[in-house]
Parts: structure tokens; sequence; C-alpha cells
């Protein structure tokens, strides 16, 4: 009998024949093991064990303490108060509604201005010009400092004496030198330019993302139909970055909903900077303490921030579903 090649190779060491192979193919899947049941286990089971006390177990005590009047100091002193933490908070409580008012002003110039100008800056970095790069860097760099420190600066470039603004206008030590930040007038838009500082380079990293992953055989078809750069952007560019827009908008309503550390910084959120946020913890630090009416507004906060994220989301997967 002659031998082959194959027959020289050990059983289990042989690669399995046609019918074989197509029998693993065709097999049932392997079962978990122990060991990949802990794995998945713990991959699962840790983040939300994190979630559950870092997040919800404190957004659920917030809630529950919201019903509640308490100083902050011994438990026995918490007593029930129904909902009249949110009755004074909307009829005795005159800086709610201001802050509410700037909360929205916040909401509209981030979303008609810095949103915009990211998408701007982004589109133009994409074109490949030379030193694009160096640029990205450039109006990145604001998004990895704090909001504490982009006010810190921004108190130095509003300065009423020695900013560099005034020196600019040339009214620096004169008695027609503006008080950006003293000014209850104008501060909130002072305020309002440091947040976009920061804010449009982080749209535009997010946008760049989305420039980069547009398939190029789209644009390619627009030209081809006889569209300009414009008609191409806005009817095929900009819809194909359907993801991108969604994470963009849920980022410009938490960012402008939950700013605090710009206007803490300048004033601690007083003198025409109130915003909820900043009354929040106005009512939960310090002297004075009100944790009931700083609960409410906290609560207050959540509704405000989950209604109009949820309506946007729940309409942009129910045209998804529906095509």
């Amino acid at each position: 009998m002659s031998t082959t090649a194959r027959d020289l190779v050990p059983p289990e060491s042989r690669a399995p024949s046609g019918a074989q192979a197509k029998g693993v193919k065709s097999g049932k899947v392997r079962r978990l093991s122990k060991r990949d049941k802990v794995v998945l286990s713990l991959m699962v089971g840790i983040p939300t064990l994190i979630q559950l006390v870092f997040v919800w177990l404190p957004t659920l005590m917030s809630i529950a303490l919201s019903f509640m009047r308490w100083n902050g100091l011994a438990l026995t002193d918490i007593r029930p108060a129904g909902l009249g933490n949110y009755q004074y908070i909307s009829q005795d409580y005159p800086p709610f509604w201001p802050a509410m008012q700037h909360n929205l002003l916040w909401l509209a110039f981030l979303a008609l201005v810095a949103t915009p100008l990211g998408l701007l800056l982004a589109v133009l970095l994409d074109q490949q010009i030379r030193g694009s790069k160096i640029y990205q860097s450039i109006f990145f760099a604001p998004v990895m400092l704090s909001l504490a420190l982009v006010g810190i600066i921004w108190q130095l470039f509003y300065q009423r004496d020695n900013g560099l603004l005034n020196f600019l206008l040339g009214t620096s030590g004169t008695p027609q030198a503006v008080d950006w930040f003293g000014d209850s007038s104008v501060n909130i838009w002072a305020a309002l330019i440091a947040a976009t500082w920061r804010h449009a380079g982080y749209v535009m990293l997010l946008y760049l993302a989305g420039l980069k992953g547009v398939d190029p055989s789209l644009k390619e078809a627009a030209a081809i139909d006889g569209a300009n750069a414009v008609q191409t952007f806005f009817r095929v560019v900009f819809p194909a970055m359907r993801p991108i827009n969604i994470v963009i908008v849920v980022i410009t309503i938490i960012e402008s909903l939950r700013a605090f550390d710009v206007v803490y910084v300048i004033n601690r959120g007083t003198n025409g900077l109130e915003l909820i946020s900043a009354l929040v913890i106005q009512n939960l630090v310090g002297e004075g303490q009100v944790i009931g009416v700083g609960s409410a507004l906290a609560v207050v906060l959540l509704v405000i921030s989950l209604v109009p994220i949820v309506f946007y989301l729940s309409r942009t997967f129910g045209k998804e579903n529906k095509a």
C-alpha cells in the first residue's frame, strides 16, 4: 500500500475534508464557557454599577429631596414639603425666571452661532488647505481647557482697566471703558462669546470626522448632475452626516443647559449672569443651604434637558424606521 503525505499527519491535526468542513460551518454555535460568562458579566455589570451609583442614585435622591425641606445638617430635620419647593421657585424666588431666560438664550446662541461656526470651520479645513493640521490644533485647543480656565482667560481679555479688548478699543484707563463682565446689560453676551470659543472647536472636530466619512462617490454623482458646491453640501453631504448631526444637537442642548463654569468664575452667577445650574450650586453649597430648593432646581434642569433631546431623537429615529 502506498503511503501519502496525508497519512503521515496525525488525525487530530488534519484539516477537515469538504464534507467535514461543511458540517463544521453548519454546526451549532459554541456555548459560552464559564470564563466567557464571567468576563461578559463584568463588562456589563461594572459600567452598569457605576451608572447606578454615580448617576441614577443621585438623580433619584435629588428628585426625592425636591419634595422635602432640609437644611443639609441632621437627617432628623428632613420634613415633607410636597410641591412647596416648586411653588417657591416659580413664584417667590426672583432669580429663577431670569435664569430660565438666560438658559434659553444660551441654547439659542450656541445653536444659531457657535454650532454653525464650528461647521464652517470644519468645511474650510476639509478642503486640504496648506497648514490645515495646524489650524485644527489652534481651533481645538480651547476644547482641552476646562470652562473654569476659559473663564479666567476671558476675564483677562474683558477687564475694564487692563483688558485687551478695551485696549484695542482705545478706552483702557478712561471713563469710557466698558466693564464687560461687571455690566449686567452686556456680560451675558461676553460670556456667550467665551463659551462659543470653546464650543465651536468641539463641533468642528466632530464635523471633520463626519466629512471624512462621507462617500466621495456621492459628491461625484451630484457634480455629474450639475449641482454646485453649495447644493452638493446641503443636499447630499449634510444629510449623509445624520448620525453626527444627532450627536451635535444633543451635545449643544446639554452644553447650553449645564453651562456653569464660565459664569461662576465671572461673578458666581449673579448680576445678569443667572443660570439654573448656578442657582443649584448656590442653594446646595455654602452657608444657608436650602437642599429642597436646590434639588427642585436640579429636577427642573433635568426635565428641561430631557424634553428637547427625547423629542428630537424620537422624531429622528421615527422617520428612519418609517423609511
